[in-house]
């Protein structure tokens, strides 16, 4: 059993309206099923991105490391001699 990542779905015959499919959807993903598998995902475009995602620096992870470290030192002594 796959996991569906929306929580709007509908049919290819659906799709035959892409429009009204995409106005019950309010502006979120729908899966889109054949034979009760997904086999695609409609994305509207007010559910993309508005800008694109960026990487972080290597020292923005340090820093966020840094940060946690006391957090993650008794696992990280758990784990050592695993």
């Amino acid at each position: 059993m796959n996991r569906i990542f929306a929580s709007q779905s509908c049919t290819m015959t659906e799709l035959r309206e892409p429009q009204k499919v995409l106005d019950r959807a309010n502006g979120k993903p729908v899966a889109i099923m054949k034979n009760s598998r997904v086999v695609g995902y409609l994305v509207p475009e007010a559910a993309t991105p508005e800008e694109e995602p960026r990487v972080a620096t290597m020292d923005e992870v340090m820093e966020a490391m840094e940060a946690t470290r006391e957090q993650a030192e008794p696992v990280l002594d758990y784990l050592k001699d695993k």
